[in-house]
C-alpha cells in the first residue's frame, strides 16, 4: 500500500509563496507520475500539476509562471512550488501519484487517473 504525506500548506498573503512537499516512505516513487491536485470549498478536484518518471512536466493554464513542479528521486519526494499566490489558489491540496504515466486532457492531470491520494494539505490565500 502507498502512503503518500503532503506538507508545508498554511495561511499566506495574496503574492506570498508556499512550498509542499509529498513522500513516500513505503513505496519508491521514482517510477511514477506525480501529480498535483486541489479541491476549493464547493468545487471538483481539479489537476494542477504532474511530472512524468521521465520529467515531462504538465501544469494548468491559472498556474503556468507562478508554480514548479519537481521531484527528487533519492529523496522519494515531490514538491510543488507556489509563488505569486491568490485567493483563487485557495483550497486544500492532494499529491497523487499515477501508477501508468500522468493521465492528462489539455495537458491537465486527470482524477481518474490517479492510483493513489495522499491526505491533502490546506493553502488559504488571503486577499
Amino acid at each position: 500500500q502507498v502512503q503518500l504525506v503532503e506538507s508545508g500548506g498554511g495561511l499566506v498573503q495574496t503574492g506570498g509563496s508556499l512550498k509542499l512537499p509529498c513522500s513516500s516512505s513505503r513505496r519508491s516513487l521514482g517510477s511514477y507520475c506525480i501529480a498535483w491536485f486541489r479541491q476549493a470549498p464547493g468545487k471538483e478536484r481539479e489537476g494542477v500539476a504532474g511530472i512524468s518518471d521521465v520529467g515531462k512536466i504538465y501544469y494548468r493554464d491559472s498556474v503556468k509562471g507562478r508554480f514548479t513542479i519537481s521531484r527528487d528521486n533519492a529523496q522519494n519526494t515531490g514538491y510543488l512550488q507556489m509563488n505569486d499566490l491568490r485567493p483563487e489558489d485557495t483550497g486544500v491540496y492532494y499529491c497523487a501519484i499515477d501508477l501508468w504515466g500522468c493521465t492528462t486532457v489539455d495537458g491537465i492531470p486527470q482524477v481518474s487517473g490517479v492510483d493513489h491520494w495522499g491526505a491533502g494539505t490546506l493553502v488559504t490565500v488571503s486577499s
